[in-house]
């Protein structure tokens, strides 16, 4: 469902998932968080293409993807884009595009 979200919150932005540069996913599991990166961009995302902290962090839960963002945007170019998206309980999942300005 989350690859889903992403898929069409991309596409309802105007944009295709190959113009996202960064995806800052919920942090409670690796193993979910590269199935759904697979899922999106139809091959394994590298650790710049889908930042994680749970070597750090450990499960933050849905902060883990504001955690995640706050620490690895700063090297993004201006002008590129990023998805943040969390999920949890109930099938619950938010999801956002952003862009960098400067």
């Amino acid at each position: 469902m989350a690859a889903e979200m992403i898929t069409a919150t991309v596409k309802n932005s105007s944009l295709d998932v190959t113009d996202i540069q960064r995806f800052w996913l919920h942090q409670a599991n690796l193993n979910m968080n590269l199935l759904i990166t697979r899922m999106i961009l139809g091959r394994d995302a590298t650790p710049e293409e889908s930042p994680t902290i749970l070597d750090t962090y450990a499960n933050t839960s849905s902060a883990g993807s504001i955690i995640a963002f706050h620490k690895y945007q700063d090297d993004l170019p201006a002008g590129s884009h990023g998805v943040i998206c969390s999920f949890g309980a109930g099938y619950s999942i938010g999801c956002v595009v952003v862009k960098k300005l400067a």
